[in-house]
Order: C-alpha cells, then sequence, then structure tokens
C-alpha cells in the first residue's frame, strides 16, 4: 500500500509547552486530548502550539509570533492585576466617566503616598456624629492568596512595612448560614483589538469557614475566603451547617441556592459582567495591539447584603491547581472549553507557513472536517443578522441537532488531534453577533477568535459565553484603536435597559 506522507503529517498532534510553575491540572488536559509536550533537546524552537505560563512573555515572544501557536497572556495586563494599579485605573475612569458607573470598587488609598488622605478620611469620620465607624482591610499590593492582609477599625491597630493598599472594609457581606463568601469569577479576552471578552457560565463560591463576626477580625477563617487560608483551618473538613465540607461550591450550586430562597438573579450576572467589560475598559487602550494571545483572569466579587456586587480584585493566572473535588469539576472543564476557544485549525498541526499548502488540498486530500468543535457551534447557527430590521436577535440554540444521516458521516470522518473534548448540551441564549465588514480590522495573523464561515466572535464555547461585543455600535467603538467615551455610552444604555426590565 503506498505510503501517504501528507495524511500523517496532517494528524500529527498538537504539540504544548509549559513553564515549570505552571499547574500540573493543565498538562494533564492537554495529555487527555491527545496533545504532545514540546521538547526542547529534539524539535525546533517555533515546533509548538500552545505555550503557556504563569509570569508575562516577553515583547520579543510575542513579535515572533506564528500563525499556529497561541500565548496564554497578553502584553501590560498586570495594570489591573496588580492591587494599586487597578485603584489608580478605577479612580481615574471613575474621576472621568462618573460615579454612577464605577462606584463597584471600594475606597482605596494607596500607602505610603496617600498615608495623608487616608489619615483626612478616618479622622472626618470619626468626627461625624451619628456616623459609625468604618472597617477598614489592608492588603500588600503585590501578594496573593490572602497573604498580609490586616483588618482593622482603630487606626492604632493599623501597622505595614511596605507598599499596601486600604480599602473600606465591605461590613455587611450576603451570607449563607451565616458564613462570609465571594465569587471567583473566570474571565477569558481572546482579543483587545477589537475587545471580545468571554466570562465562563461555571466558576467557584470560596466560603469563610468559620461564621462572620465583626467582633472578631483577626480571626482570618471568619473574613477571608481564599482556599490558601481555610483549607488549614480547624472546620475546614468539618460539616458546616448549610455549607457542607470543605469551603467550596460551583455556581451551579449556587443558582439552585438562590433559587430556593426565591431569588431572581439575572440582574445580578448582568451587574456582574457590567463590572466586567467596565473593568477591562480602564486597560484596553494601553494594551499593546499583539496576535494570536488569550488572557485568563479571575475576577474576585463579593455581594452585599442588598444584593450589589463588588470588585474585590483581579487576579492574573488564577489558580489552577485541584485541592478538591469541586476544583476538578470545575478547573478542568475550564481548562478543556478554553482549548477550544482556541479554535486549532487542521493546518495548526503542521506547524508551517499556511502558504506552504491551503486548507482546501486538506480537505481534498483527507476529508477531515475543517473546524473545531467550537467553531461548529457557530457554523451550524442561523445567522443571526439576516433581518436587519430586527432589532433583537431571537433565542436560538448555540449547537443545533444534527440528522441521523450527518451524525453518520462525522464518526465515519476523521479527529483534529487535541480537540476531542465532548460537545456540551446546547443551551438556549439570547446573542448579538457582529457583522462582517465589521470585523475587517488589520492585524499580520488573521484571528484566531472568529469563525472562518461568516469572521463573527463565537456566541458561545462551552461554558464561555461572549458578553463584549454586545451590539453593532460597541464593536464599532473598538475597532481600529477603541473609543472609550462611545463604549461607555452604549454600557450605559445597556444598563438603563437592564434596570428598567426589572423596576
Amino acid at each position: 500500500m503506498a505510503y501517504d506522507h501528507d495524511a500523517e503529517d496532517i494528524l500529527k498532534p498538537l504539540v504544548f509547552r509549559l513553564h515549570e510553575s505552571v499547574p500540573e491540572a493543565v498538562r494533564e488536559v492537554l495529555l487527555e486530548r491527545g496533545w504532545s509536550e514540546f521538547d526542547e533537546q529534539e524539535q525546533d524552537e517555533a515546533d509548538w502550539n500552545l505555550y503557556w505560563q504563569n509570569s508575562p512573555f516577553r515583547m520579543t515572544d510575542h513579535r515572533s509570533i506564528k500563525p499556529w501557536q497561541r500565548l496564554n497572556h497578553y502584553p501590560e495586563t498586570v495594570r489591573i492585576t496588580r492591587k494599586d494599579y487597578l485603584a489608580r485605573h478605577l479612580k481615574r475612569m471613575k474621576g472621568i466617566y462618573g460615579p454612577s458607573l464605577y462606584e463597584f470598587s471600594p475606597v482605596a488609598f494607596i500607602m505610603p503616598n496617600d498615608y495623608v488622605k487616608f489619615i483626612a478620611e478616618y479622622t472626618k469620620e470619626r468626627q461625624s456624629q451619628g456616623r459609625k465607624p468604618s472597617y477598614w482591610i489592608c492588603k500588600p499590593v503585590d501578594l496573593s492568596r490572602g497573604r498580609g492582609i490586616l483588618i482593622f477599625q482603630d487606626i492604632k491597630d493599623f501597622v505595614y512595612d511596605c507598599m499596601v493598599i486600604v480599602q473600606k472594609y465591605i461590613s455587611n457581606p450576603l451570607l449563607i448560614s451565616g458564613y462570609k463568601w465571594d465569587l471567583r469569577l473566570y474571565v477569558c479576552v481572546t482579543s483587545f483589538c477589537p475587545l471580545t471578552i468571554y466570562t465562563y457560565e461555571e466558576g467557584l463560591v470560596r466560603f469563610a469557614t468559620e461564621k462572620f463576626d465583626l467582633g472578631s477580625l483577626d480571626n482570618v477563617y471568619a473574613h477571608l475566603t481564599n482556599t490558601s487560608i481555610n483549607k488549614f483551618g480547624a472546620s475546614y473538613k468539618k460539616n458546616k451547617e448549610g455549607i457542607g465540607r470543605g469551603c467550596k461550591w460551583t455556581f451551579s450550586k449556587f443558582r439552585s441556592y438562590l433559587r430556593s430562597q426565591e431569588v431572581d438573579d439575572l440582574l445580578l450576572w448582568q451587574r456582574i459582567n457590567n463590572i466586567v467589560m467596565l473593568t477591562l475598559l480602564a486597560i484596553t487602550p494601553s494594551v499593546p495591539l499583539t496576535s494570536n494571545c488569550f488572557e485568563l483572569f479571575g475576577f474576585d466579587i463579593l455581594i452585599d447584603d442588598t444584593f450589589k456586587p463588588w470588585l474585590l480584585e483581579v487576579n492574573c493566572s488564577p489558580a489552577l491547581r485541584l485541592d478538591c473535588s469541586i476544583d476538578t469539576i470545575v478547573k478542568k472543564r475550564l481548562l478543556h472549553d478554553i482549548i477550544e476557544l482556541l479554535n486549532y485549525k487542521q493546518t495548526d498541526t503542521l506547524r508551517e507557513n499556511k502558504e506552504a499548502v491551503t486548507k482546501a488540498s486538506y480537505a481534498r486530500r483527507t476529508h477531515i472536517p475543517l473546524t473545531t468543535q467550537g467553531e461548529n457551534a457557530t457554523d451550524d447557527a442561523p445567522d443571526f443578522l439576516a433581518s436587519r430590521q430586527e432589532s433583537e436577535c431571537t433565542a436560538t440554540s448555540a449547537v443545533q441537532p444534527k440528522t441521523s444521516s450527518q451524525s453518520k458521516a462525522t464518526s465515519k470522518s476523521k479527529q483534529l488531534p487535541g480537540a476531542r473534548h465532548p460537545a456540551h448540551a446546547s443551551v438556549q441564549v439570547t446573542h448579538w453577533l457582529p457583522t462582517a465588514e465589521l470585523c475587517n480590522y488589520k492585524l499580520t495573523i488573521p484571528p484566531y477568535f472568529l469563525s472562518t464561515k461568516d469572521r463573527r466572535p463565537f456566541p458561545r464555547v462551552g461554558d464561555f459565553v461572549l458578553i463584549f461585543p454586545f451590539n453593532d455600535a460597541a464593536l464599532e467603538a473598538s475597532r481600529n484603536g477603541i473609543d472609550v467615551k462611545s463604549i461607555i455610552q452604549e454600557i450605559h444604555k445597556l444598563m438603563n435597559k437592564q434596570f428598567l426590565q426589572y423596576y
């Protein structure tokens, strides 16, 4: 039998590179999907498809990116992932666009520079008649996992020995069975130009392991929700009333809890999505234009007892360690869906310039489908913008059901190595999709995050849901540079519309 060299090339596995500090779960998921790990001794420098590390890449890495490669960081995103930088950017945006939009972050002071301002604010509150003194929380600006945090009410207890941020402590959190909790929301940005943001519908609810008590501010197990702290608490393994063992729920369980309390949480999630968009807008103009990157953020959101969401911080390279069964459920599926979102093509397995051979020639020689599951989700969907007279899109399934003949044809075709995550059940979601001409911005490498069929961002991939752009005006304002003022106006309209639907 003749030796089919071309077919063997196409079926080569995708290749990943991992920095030594990357959690093992990333390697496990990629190997499960049929990927191979990069071997520096045996392979050429550019012979890889995904490079994942916890720290930022050098600009030379970004400038030398190849069409078949992806990097897991954009440059300059530290502007919102370091606590003092985030506070400065949000304060600037609040000054420009007003407190009505940027009221979701507690008042903050950066020490030692803002010490005089903080003392003035502290003294003013203390001297106000009938006003209850505030509680304050002090965090080192560049530490994570709850390290170095101090909560205080009296300034005599305020001591610091490094650069810190001091914020008003939210002393009225919404409690579940007396326990404080917050949300770890996963957000993936596939592009900053045009701005393209996905939020993950599954996530983590993180609990403190002792009941909330303002009378014991030094009890970290009652006031901090970091798993890295609470897993060492005496109550971590106990079956806590209303919470259970451990210190985590999934978003799915949280939504079920809210429904059991007869809470309509749709507006809450809309407000959280608005926080995500407004926060990312603060740095979008300053992110250098780069190709083939993505950024996974961990947004920490606290809900107070009035159901108002507050942004606590934004995490770069959010923890992907699997410390418990809840982590395994959420994070492994998250990683699978990220790989689907990266939309690898058959040509990417060759790791050669696309001019060498076209996608059409691959299809003729091998009869292999040219799309991943994420791309099928969009390509199988109807044209949402076929009738431009309609002001809104109608709800549709992310994946259309296949006929029996289509299913048989699919089962006979070969599958792209590394794209073996099973498709999730279809979900009815209303989505706006941009017109093709609005996506024709210029980049040296074609954007991977658009469908090859209609040049639209995928409305949904696994549990990732597109939240920005949400209409034509928002996309138009974010391409070829970014018009933040116009986008802010569109978000303001969106928020007003959301408010009127409930009040």
